[in-house]
């Protein structure tokens, strides 16, 4: 159950980083949402990982979190914010999914 707490948690960091760009790029009522947004994930993110901490160990759960944050920003960037999505960047994203995936195997 923990692991899906703590993926969630990492979906919730994709939120805030999303919501921060938004943010950056808007104006008025808008930006107010987007910054209101950026704050509701940080914290329900940051609660899920404080949860997800409780039985899984604290490096693996970070890593786990930061790693489903970074790879699903860029994602996020390459789909709707025309960022690049070049061989090496794409390479590198498969290579951190891997590492997750083998956290998960190897963590109890």
């Amino acid at each position: 159950m923990n692991w899906l707490i703590l993926i969630i948690a990492g979906l919730f960091e994709v939120g805030f980083t999303t919501c921060l760009s938004k943010a950056k790029t808007s104006t008025g009522a808008a930006s107010t949402g987007w910054i209101i947004g950026f704050f509701i994930c940080l914290t329900l993110s940051m609660y899920l990982l404080y949860r997800a901490t409780q039985t899984l160990p604290m490096g693996t759960a970070y890593a786990v979190w930061t790693g489903i944050g970074a790879v699903g920003t860029v994602i996020l960037g390459i789909l709707f914010f025309k960022e690049p999505a070049e061989f090496w960047r794409l390479f590198f994203i498969v290579l951190l999914i891997s590492s997750i995936i083998g956290l998960k195997i190897v963590s109890h």
